[in-house]
């Protein structure tokens, strides 16, 4: 075995939590390394097969929505079709051009060393790393692992990855299929369902829990169900009995409520169910760090209990908050203050309440805060602002109409304390309201506070006057 490289700081996994941590060490004067296993490339799951490409294919959906709709806005577009081969190599491009740009400029720019292979803990201030030929060891002063998630089985469901899918799957997709069920209908189900629907599949998405989008305040979440309705046919309260896979697709039983069990056939099913910690084969054995239900356990600086190793991202279980969210933008401010505190400079831990949600469907969907059900379980006086983005200039300038802004407030000192959409380009709005819940904003600030016109944004400041009883236009 060749003799040890030594480093300030190791980081397993090259997603947006593992390249932002090694790239700001680096930054600040660290000798940083990045072991990556994924013959893909950099990047992780969000590059390769999550974010960027659903987004990329979404991005499509909405193009050729604008098209179809052209005739409305004057504009004759006739025989307007999807060259699916097409629209799958764009994607692909895109990937690997921003893979290679994680290796080839972020990590050479900033002189981070990249390994190629499996990283795995070899006790506290060690990582072996295994690759095709050469077995290499690292000491590292300390260790950050950011091995991301896989998506999650469906008991009884036998994924194959030809009739039977993850999201891995469906975005290698040559052919665009006739038909699909969609099983969950969390973020990853429904946006999967929404550019399948658009480029002309037949989509039944199937939810156990009683409305899509479990995550977000009841009134988006029916909101979304009305709206993606006339796009798919949803069914919620649904528990899947089991699939049958056939040569030309499968036959899928399900039971709703008091219903009798129904059978549906399609040609493809997508399992979208939640996605599972990557926490096999890191080496977490030889450390005194521990898993619960799969997750490595951290505290609020994401230290485990081996001082020096370090968890960050999809991976992560915090002991007093379950579930950590999986986000890229999680996972990459985590990387970054867990550098920074390593390097002594003072970072205050993040606080999870003001993580943003984003589904990119369309409608798109979009949160920060606290929802309504949620303020109150906390026991906190309630106003409640909401306006329509129909009643604004630019929706319908843009032909996009569908949805509404909500503010949740404290009643007695009027601080925002959630902000929930559903509209037009939702997930880029939000950050307005992110801002706002970090300084502490009240919705008097928000309505006071000039916003131009005619923009979508005003929506936000109407929905804080409507707080204030004060909305013009609602």
């Amino acid at each position: 075995m060749p003799l040890s490289d030594a480093f300030d700081l190791v980081v397993i996994g090259s997603g947006p939590g593992g390249y932002t941590a090694a790239v700001r060490a680096a930054q600040l004067g660290m000798r940083a390394a990045v072991v990556e296993r994924d013959p893909e490339g950099c990047g992780g799951t969000c590059l390769l097969r999550g974010c960027v490409p659903t987004k990329t294919l979404l991005h499509t959906a909405e193009l050729l929505d604008d098209m179809r709709n052209a005739r409305a806005f004057g504009i004759v577009a006739d025989s307007v079709d999807l060259n699916f081969t097409a629209v799958m190599e764009r994607k692909s491009h895109i990937v690997r051009r921003l893979s290679r740009g994680v290796e080839n400029h972020l990590f050479k720019k900033n002189g981070v060393a990249l390994f190629k292979g499996t990283g795995r803990l070899d006790g506290p201030r060690k990582v072996i790393v295994d690759s095709v030929d050469v077995r290499q060891p690292l000491d590292a002063d300390a260790v950050v692992i950011a091995a991301g998630s896989k998506p999650r089985d469906l008991p009884g469901v036998s994924i194959d990855g030809r009739r039977i899918m993850t999201s891995d799957h469906i975005l290698e997709l040559r052919e665009l299929p006739q038909s699909l069920i969609v099983i969950g209908a969390g973020a990853v189900g429904i946006e999967l369902a929404s550019i399948f629907a658009r480029f002309g599949s037949v989509v039944t998405v199937l939810e156990a829990l009683p409305r899509i989008l479990p995550s977000e305040d009841e009134e988006i979440s029916a909101e979304a169900a009305r709206a993606l309705g006339k796009q798919m046919k949803i069914v919620t309260s649904a528990r899947v009995e089991s699939v049958a896979v056939k040569e030309s697709g499968v036959d899928l039983v399900y039971s709703a409520g008091e219903d009798a069990p129904r059978t549906i056939s399609a040609e493809l099913a997508l399992v979208a169910v939640g996605r599972a910690p990557v926490s096999d084969d890191l080496g977490i054995e030889t450390t005194r760090a521990r898993l619960d239900r799969g997750f490595i356990r951290v505290n609020a600086t994401l230290e485990t209990e081996e001082p020096g190793v370090y968890a960050i991202g999809d991976v992560v279980t915090l002991a007093d908050r379950p579930p950590h969210p999986q986000f890229a933008h999680v996972a990459s401010h985590e990387g970054v203050g867990v550098v920074e505190r390593l390097t002594g400079r003072s970072v205050e831990p993040l606080n999870y309440d003001l993580v943003p949600s984003a589904t990119y469907c369309s409608p798109e969907v979009a949160s920060v805060g606290l929802s309504e059900a949620a303020a109150r379980l906390r026991g906190r006086e309630l106003r409640i602002g909401r306006f329509p983005f129909a009643n604004l200039a630019k929706p319908r300038i843009i032909g996009r109409e569908a949805g509404f802004v909500k503010i949740v407030a404290d009643a007695r000192y009027d601080e925002i304390l959630g902000v929930h959409m559903i509209g037009p380009h939702a997930t880029d709005l939000i950050a307005e309201a992110c801002l706002a819940l970090r300084l502490e904003a009240t919705t008097e600030e928000i309505a006071r506070t000039l916003h131009a016109h005619p923009t979508l944004p005003e929506a936000l400041m109407q929905a804080a006057a409507a707080v204030q009883g004060s909305s013009i236009d609602a």
